[in-house]
């Protein structure tokens, strides 16, 4: 028989079994992009018209990056940016992909020399998933399940119907993007979606499918530490929605925009879900939720905005590179912040390889820092000194609150002070040729240390900022 004292110790040990498994569980991470979403299109990014309570929830339950940037103003060498830590450049991903024939032809896609943010956590112990567009290559070596993901549900290239002509309910608004794609639904999508390395038959509303998809997958995998990237491809043309979600916003006048507004409110639900899922799995305090776009939005669809920022998907201004950035984990991060400085998608990287304990590479040069210090106010000052962009003649460069903009037509130079003029009207350049002298010579000094592209860009259309047509590489 137990002695009374070793009955209470090993009572004792067996209540605070739970709570120390509990603590030294890695915290799980789940990453929501969006696909062309624009800066003033979601409710806690200033929009008074598109419902997004979910995603605002993360914004009033976490942190809210007012000054978030991507590293490119085009989905595919964003994402690029995104999932390895670095500046795309370092590994000659300047330009997009696409269309499919092309890149499957020339065998285009992410090099296999990079390290994916999958491919790191699935070595430390993670089960990841991926669910939604690749974007990254769609060759067998380059796909999601050779590139770190355990499970994939989605599509390899850019952008895809999101209806078919057997989906129930569809709307579509008759519109062109810059590519020409029509928002019609075909008959079968424009490009298969994939189950793993299968493809398989998929007529539901195609943001509705990967909200399946995505709180499946935290059904199976939720006991231990997961990973889930679910990049959208809402909402990126063509304009498709279900009557469901184009009745939740009816009240919206114009036909382009209400559109995108019913895509958005479909991503937001589908986020919801997932939140949902966290939630009920008791996981908020234990995983770390990013959400962010890939770029602005293309201004040129006269669909949707980006608030107060000028510019637009496919150029350097603010309006093409700066998006929506929130991050949400309850266990940790103060909630209902608003963090200023900037911060990059690079950041993601080195921010959930060290909160998952894991040791970051020494193999190669990663271009971002791990933000939880900053948005826990451990450390002070901006966590970038610089940033820098480059697709071809095309380049800018961020310093504190200076914004240089180099374009290639005709050589022309802009300098603006984002502090008191985000939406970059008032060109500064003439009036600070110093400022203007050292932020060239940073901007060199860096594209000098960057590769040259893998391959050409795809296209030079011209996209008007500020009333000028300005011609830009893809």
């Amino acid at each position: 028989m137990l002695h009374r004292r070793h009955l209470l110790q090993a009572l004792a040990a067996t209540a605070a079994a739970p709570f120390l498994t509990a603590q030294v569980r890695k915290p799980n991470f789940v990453i929501f992009l969006a696909d062309d979403l624009g800066y003033g299109d979601i409710g806690c990014f200033g929009s008074k018209d598109v419902p997004t309570p979910h995603i605002d929830s993360l914004a009033r339950n976490g942190v809210k990056c007012t000054s978030g940037y991507v590293s490119a103003a085009v989905c595919s060498p964003s994402r690029a940016a995104l999932l390895t830590g670095r500046y795309q450049q370092r590994f000659g991903f300047e330009f997009n992909t696409g269309p499919a024939v092309r890149d499957m032809k020339l065998r285009l896609g992410l090099p296999l020399s990079e390290k994916t943010l999958p491919q790191y956590l699935k070595a430390a112990g993670y089960t990841t998933g991926m669910v939604g567009k690749w974007h990254l290559g769609g060759n067998a070596e380059f796909q999601p399940p050779r590139r770190g993901f355990d499970e994939f549900f989605g599509f390899h290239h850019g952008a895809n119907a999101f209806l078919t002509q057997a989906t129930a309910d569809g709307r579509f608004v008759e519109t062109e993007d810059a590519s020409g794609a029509l928002s019609r639904p075909p008959a079968r999508r424009n490009q298969p979606v994939f189950r793993g390395e299968t493809p398989v038959d998929e007529d539901a509303y195609l943001t509705d499918a990967f909200a399946r998809e995505a709180t499946a997958f935290l059904d199976r995998h939720h006991g231990k530490p997961f990973f889930l990237y679910m990049p959208f491809n809402a909402v990126h043309t063509p304009l498709q929605t279900t009557a469901k979600y184009l009745d939740r916003v009816a009240s919206i006048q114009d036909e382009r925009h209400r559109m995108l507004a019913a895509m958005t409110v479909a991503m937001d639900d589908a986020i919801g879900a997932v939140l949902s899922k966290v939630k009920q799995y008791g996981l908020e305090r234990d995983t770390l939720i990013v959400f962010l776009s890939d770029n602005g939005c293309p201004t040129y669809t006269r669909a949707g905005t980006n608030g107060p920022l000028s510019g637009s998907k496919i150029t350097y201004f603010e309006g093409g590179i700066r998006v929506p950035f929130l991050l949400q984990w309850q266990g940790r991060l103060k909630p209902g912040q608003t963090y200023t400085q900037p911060v990059v998608s690079r950041d993601l990287l080195p921010t959930l390889l060290t909160a998952a304990g894991v040791t970051l590479p020494t193999d190669r040069e990663l271009d971002g820092v791990d933000l939880l210090p900053y948005l826990e106010g451990k450390k002070k000052g901006p966590a970038h000194e610089w940033l820098f962009w480059r697709a071809g003649r095309n380049m800018a460069v961020r310093h504190g609150d200076w914004k240089l903009l180099r374009l290639h037509n005709g050589g022309i130079v802009h300098l603006y002070n984002l502090a008191g003029d985000v939406g970059e009207r008032e060109d500064l350049a003439a009036a600070n040729p110093a400022i203007v002298k050292r932020m060239q010579a940073e901007l060199d000094k860096w594209s000098a240390a960057m590769k040259a592209p893998l391959w050409a860009p795809r296209g030079q259309p011209k996209v008007p900022v500020n009333g000028e047509e300005i011609t830009w590489d893809l």
